[in-house]
């Protein structure tokens, strides 16, 4: 496929207009209830345009006054804070995974309010439906899912579908370019869902994803810049500075599945030993934990699970994997340097010990900058809608045709 051609830059009253809302917007969501006031004082935007784009949030449904005026210091006419309606919207989520697909609604702080695992048609248990076929199954699949949790929820509109998933994932094209643990090439996947669904679909990585959740909803939120580090079948990074993700050119930024690990001695699938991904994926661990007789299956919720009835032999291969988790992370710290570093990876998400062993592989010197992710028990269905809800806060007011 050829390279997407840039879209056309907006002309600056345009581009100022969407940045002024977005920053109204962003500002009820991390400050709600708030005044407009407030508002005004925290953007450096005039009280007439602030009171101009809640106006406006108000009538597309995104925000409502709060039920309670207050008084400011108990003199004076009361304020009426702002908070954003989460009773009307919500956005759809998928996330593909190599076993299943997660769809989910999402509402507008980014919470989950339906969730359903969808395992894949033929499903090995390893490597999931393959190919065209398996890609346009897995699709179908994502779309009936997702208008039966809609189904259950008639009062709630969508506004629109997130998509992500490991591999290399092509934003601006809205394509999973390359896929190999699934053998996914070149697969339209906002086409495809968008005529499923009738609905606007975004795709993206599920690294940048979670970096994106984590600036909107979660502990990053205020970080100058973001690393955030997935470890799961894929093994993939994605890095933000000043509230942008960066995707370098066709989205191919974050592939560190092939960097070496020194002393790694698993085989790869690109034919070398001891790449990033073979050394730390779900599918490593597992099959260790098999052959040790910990599980009989490729799910790493039963090496957590075994580890937590006090089984030593899965506590140790998971403090192994979190501590070369954190190594790979210090590697990163060096290139990158980011303020924080949000590790997803299953063991970190619920062990302490294995938080530990992460911070310890870091290096005291900068492990404080390292946290779990902030959505333990969503992180797949939060992937997916963040997608979505990154769209919607950065330019509002497309959020209904009527506000263009």
């Amino acid at each position: 496929m050829p390279r997407t051609a840039a879209p056309p830059v907006p002309a600056p009253s345009t581009s100022r207009r969407r940045t002024s809302a977005s920053v109204v917007l962003r500002s009820v969501l991390e400050h709600g209830p708030v005044a407009r006031s407030t508002i005004a004082r925290l953007t450096g935007l005039s009280p007439a345009s602030v009171t101009d784009y809640c106006s406006r949030f108000t009538e597309l449904g995104l925000i409502r006054e709060s039920e309670t005026p207050r008084r400011s210091q108990g003199v004076g006419r009361p304020h009426v804070p702002l908070d954003l309606d989460v009773s009307r919207f919500v956005v759809g989520g998928v996330h593909v995974a190599v076993p299943y697909t997660t769809v989910a609604l999402l509402d507008l702080r980014g919470r989950v309010v339906a969730v359903r695992e969808l395992r894949h048609d033929g499903a090995d248990g390893a490597d999931g439906a393959d190919g065209a076929d398996g890609a346009d199954a897995i699709l179908a699949q994502a779309a009936d899912g997702l208008a039966a949790l809609l189904a259950r929820s008639p009062r709630l509109r969508c506004l629109g579908v997130g998509f992500a998933a490991g591999g290399w994932v092509d934003r601006d094209s809205g394509t999973v370019v390359e896929h190999p643990l699934l053998g996914w090439h070149e697969v339209p996947v906002r086409d495809v869902l968008g005529a499923r669904t009738g609905l606007p679909v975004h795709v993206d990585g599920h690294a940048r994803a979670l970096v994106n959740a984590e600036r909107l909803f979660g502990r990053a939120r205020g970080s100058r810049s973001v690393l955030h580090l997935f470890v799961g079948n894929v093994v993939d990074a994605a890095f933000a500075t000043n509230d942008e993700v960066h995707h370098g050119p066709r989205s191919q930024a974050g592939a560190i599945a092939h960097l070496p690990v020194p002393g790694g001695t698993e085989p790869c699938d690109c034919g070398r030993t001891g790449c990033l991904q073979a050394e730390l994926s779900e599918r490593t661990l597992c099959r260790r934990a098999r052959r040790a007789g910990i599980v009989d299956g490729v799910n790493p919720m039963h090496v957590v699970a075994a580890a937590a009835s006090g089984d030593p032999v899965a506590a140790r291969l998971l403090v192994e994997r979190a501590g070369a988790v954190g190594r790979a992370v210090r590697l990163l710290l060096d290139v990158l340097n980011p303020e924080t570093v949000v590790v997803t990876e299953v063991g970190i998400l619920h062990r302490e010990d294995c938080l530990a062993a992460l911070r310890e592989g870091v290096g005291d010197d900068r492990a404080a900058s390292v946290v779990p992710s902030s959505f333990p028990d969503s992180v797949l269905a939060v992937a997916g809608g963040s997608v979505a809800l990154d769209v919607l806060y950065r330019d509002p007011l497309a959020a209904s045709p009527e506000a263009i």
